[in-house]
């Protein structure tokens, strides 16, 4: 058997690599949704990614002789250490075959890579931050993967935790969906018609033409709601611009909403049609016939992913996730082409959001983890 060997990406023909292999791994796993090629060789361009502007990454192949085995990235988010200041280095993009050899291999490179640039311990998955995809899947296998939510084999865990990960944080996915369950007690509606009834407060949508421009307005609120939480950092203005820019291209303006008090916008929720099966069938490019698929097969987006919700920290005790959620229950209800609504991901011990949701009607259907490596462990 050919000696494995670690290979920085360096050449045009190592990140075709790169982003290939995944086709490789999942190849029968119907839950997997392919991503567009073109778009995951955009987020690793350090060029043209407004995300690499502040941050550093290298790129490993895991390989024996001509046989690509596995894939990881190594990355310094310098605007995250930055706010919480600390020295943490992190892992993503991972993919590997069921291959302990291989798998260690990639983790080592990458603990040697950012232990050298000064961090103190390593965390992952964070594909690359938690303003996009983060988290190992952990339970919920059976489910295909929903937008910006992660999908992996179930040996991945095995692999992380044998070369000496533990968990730093569980992350939790809700999902509401036709089963009887999911409907939320009257009394909470009640509450909510309560809310909505206070002059005070108003709850608008965007135009759609404007979209991109409220995007300012998401920021804002979810700067100041989010700031103390855990993993949080801000984006940029030009990531909030590129995000925009792509949720644009098919987002519903009647699945994101503001709430105002008065003036003030004081809470923010965008959701988005989960457009992962118009994915799968696209399998990673788009081209003529891609676009003729996304035209054949659009009515198989009947999902709902929340992305985003947050409050303003002094009006999270005036029942406003009662009104939130209540108005976008409406409107996965009033829409009859929508059949689940996912919320997630949310921490584990975030008691408060976990119960309401639970006590809504939502339920926990996809659980996933972050891990943590401290270098005085392993060095």
């Amino acid at each position: 058997m050919p000696k494995l060997e670690i290979v920085t990406v360096e050449r045009p023909s190592h990140l075709a690599a790169f982003i290939n292999l995944p086709w490789k791994i999942y190849r029968n796993d119907p839950n997997w949704v392919p991503p567009l090629k073109r778009f995951v060789r955009h987020m690793l361009d350090t060029r043209l990614h407004p995300f690499w502007k502040f941050s550093q990454r290298v790129l490993f192949l895991a390989r024996r002789g001509s046989e690509v085995l596995g894939r990881i990235a190594g990355i310094i988010d310098n605007n995250y250490n930055k706010y919480h200041r600390t020295g943490r280095g992190t892992w993503g993009f991972f993919e590997c075959q069921n291959d302990a050899e291989a798998a260690h291999g990639l983790f080592d490179a990458v603990a040697d890579w950012v232990r050298e640039k000064g961090m103190t311990h390593l965390c992952g998955p964070f594909n690359p931050s938690t303003n996009y995809e983060i988290g190992l899947l952990t339970e919920g296998f059976e489910h295909r993967a929903t937008f910006m939510m992660p999908y992996n084999p179930r040996y991945y865990v095995d692999l992380v935790e044998s070369w000496g990960f533990y968990k730093e944080k569980e992350l939790l996915s809700y999902i509401i969906d036709d089963e009887e369950s999911s409907r939320p007690p009257g009394w909470m509606a009640t509450v909510a018609q309560r809310i909505r009834q206070d002059p005070r407060y108003t709850i608008r949508h965007p135009v759609r033409e404007n979209l991109r421009n409220e995007l300012a307005v998401v920021k804002a609120v979810y700067d100041e709601s989010w700031a103390e939480n855990w993993g949080f950092v801000p984006m940029t203005e030009e990531e909030i611009s590129e995000m925009g820019k792509n949720l644009a291209r098919f987002a519903d303006p009647d699945l994101i909403f503001f709430i105002y008090r008065e003036t003030e916008p004081v809470a923010v929720a965008v959701a988005v049609p989960d457009i992962n099966p118009l994915l799968q069938r696209l399998n990673g490019s788009i081209g003529l016939t891609g676009l003729l698929k996304m035209l054949f097969y659009r009515n198989e987006v009947n999902g709902i992913r929340g992305l985003l919700f947050g409050i303003k920290s002094k009006y999270r005790e005036q029942g406003l996730p009662f009104l939130a959620l209540d108005h976008a229950y409406n409107i996965f209800r009033r829409q009859s082409r929508y059949r689940y609504l996912e919320l997630g991901w949310n921490l584990e011990d975030n008691q408060a959001i976990n119960q309401f949701e639970s006590e809504y009607g939502a339920r926990v259907f996809k659980r996933y983890r972050i891990y943590r490596k401290s270098f005085a462990d392993r060095w």
